[in-house]
């Protein structure tokens, strides 16, 4: 019998402006979007209270990270001044930042999730 998991998510959101660098399409241009972020977490053992990890804790800790896209101009931010401020980096971004975190004992942040749209995600997953 194999080894089961618990998950957790969490879901948040952020509205930030940013342009496509290299993209050679109407996305190069400034526009915004108001993104949905779905953070996951996956530990195999549960606290002595029944629960993997505090749902307010990782709410807490996902909107002080949001905070720092929230209402901003990506390209500005040192990160994305770099990396190309795509639904992709983002969702690296958050999932570094939240690792940081968030990961202890056998809970870690298993994947990211950023919505730029109703139709449209992109997903940053830990490798197993």
């Amino acid at each position: 019998m194999s080894q089961g998991f618990f998950e957790l998510k969490v879901l948040s959101n952020f509205a930030a402006a940013h342009n496509l660098r290299e993209f050679r399409g109407k996305c190069e241009n400034l526009h915004g979007h108001n993104w949905k972020v779905e953070v996951v977490l996956r530990g195999k053992s549960l606290q002595h209270n029944g629960i993997l990890v505090d749902f307010g804790e990782v709410k807490t800790k996902v909107r002080g990270v949001l905070e720092e896209l929230d209402h901003r101009y990506l390209n500005e931010l040192p990160f994305f001044a770099v990396n190309n401020p795509s639904s992709e980096n983002i969702t690296r971004f958050l999932f570094e930042k939240l690792s940081a975190m968030l990961n202890g004992g056998d809970t870690r942040v298993y994947s990211v999730t950023a919505w730029e749209s109703e139709d449209a995600c992109a997903t940053y997953i830990v490798s197993e």
